[in-house]
């Protein structure tokens, strides 16, 4: 048998303050079209304890609950602070914003991918991983075209709202925001909640929490017998994700140069954060 690596020490200080900021990126990710809360809590490694715990909210409470304290508090800085800024960023700056996210992204992806291989890879796992990303590519430029009936804003559809946030939590790769824009909620929510709009906020906490104490313990039940096969899904749906959401009709030099520095600084800063991140010994998740 194989001896134990011994984990470093932990610097809590630090550790908290990357849980921190890991829940800021998270949060933008719940509020920004094309992205996903859950894809990006995947990335950071957040996603597996997390489905672990709400899918058995007794074992070890306490210890999850002061573990994704500063997730919380980093998710709920970064969808308040950045619900306005994400609104008007994608007004004026669409494709270089979507370009920073894409670099955050791609820079934990070799972490992502080591991850999903602790418990063995087969080849099939590969083409299972390929055809996802395919299938979510195709999903997501299918919807783009497609054209919903405009709701208006009301204590049911701000929980409908809620309830889609939370599937964005519970199945990596789905951007919530994006049904919102079909809607025609999407505006609505980010103004509510920049205005901390409790009859906007409220409905929508109530729909997350109940659609992600709903499915978590479906998901956490999936992770346990099949861990390669839904660890690869899920980087299949990562992966199609962020292709189906690359710009398309970039023009002019300038701009083609902002997008693509900004997509070197994400990816430099998520891979320094994965790599970080690392230093820590991390419970297994399931």
């Amino acid at each position: 048998m194989a001896t134990e690596e011994i984990a470093q020490p932990k610097s809590t200080v630090v550790d908290w303050l990357l849980r921190v900021v890991k829940g800021i990126l998270v949060g933008v990710g719940f509020i920004t079209p094309g992205l996903s809360g859950g894809v990006l809590a995947v990335v950071f490694g957040i996603y597996e304890p997390l489905m672990r715990w709400l899918g058995n909210l007794r074992e070890k409470f306490l210890q999850n609950l002061v573990y994704f304290i500063p997730v919380g508090i980093g998710g709920a800085l970064g969808v308040v602070a950045f619900s306005a800024v994400v609104d008007w960023a994608f007004a004026n700056y669409a494709a270089q914003f979507t370009w920073l996210f894409i670099g955050f992204i791609s820079g934990t992806f070799p972490s992502l991918l080591k991850t999903s291989g602790k418990e063995g890879r087969k080849p099939w796992h590969w083409a299972l991983l390929v055809v996802m990303a395919a299938l979510t590519v195709f999903a997501m430029r299918t919807l783009e075209n497609s054209s919903f009936s405009q709701l208006t804003p009301s204590f049911t559809n701000w929980l409908l709202s809620g309830f889609l946030m939370g599937l964005g939590a519970v199945v990596p790769g789905m951007s919530p925001s994006n049904f919102l824009i079909y809607f025609g909620l999407y505006d609505k929510m980010a103004a509510g909640i920049s205005h901390l709009d409790f009859g906007v906020i409220i409905p929508i906490l109530i729909g997350g929490v109940l659609c992600v104490l709903i499915f978590a313990r479906l998901i956490s039940l999936l992770f346990k017998k099949h861990y390669a096969v839904m660890y690869h899904l899920i980087l299949g749906i990562v992966v199609g994700s962020t292709i189906a959401i690359i710009p398309r009709g970039v023009m002019g030099a300038g701009v083609i140069a902002m997008c693509a520095l900004l997509f070197v600084v994400g990816a430099v800063i998520s891979y320094l954060l994965a790599k970080l991140d690392e230093k820590y010994s991390r419970e297994p998740a399931f």
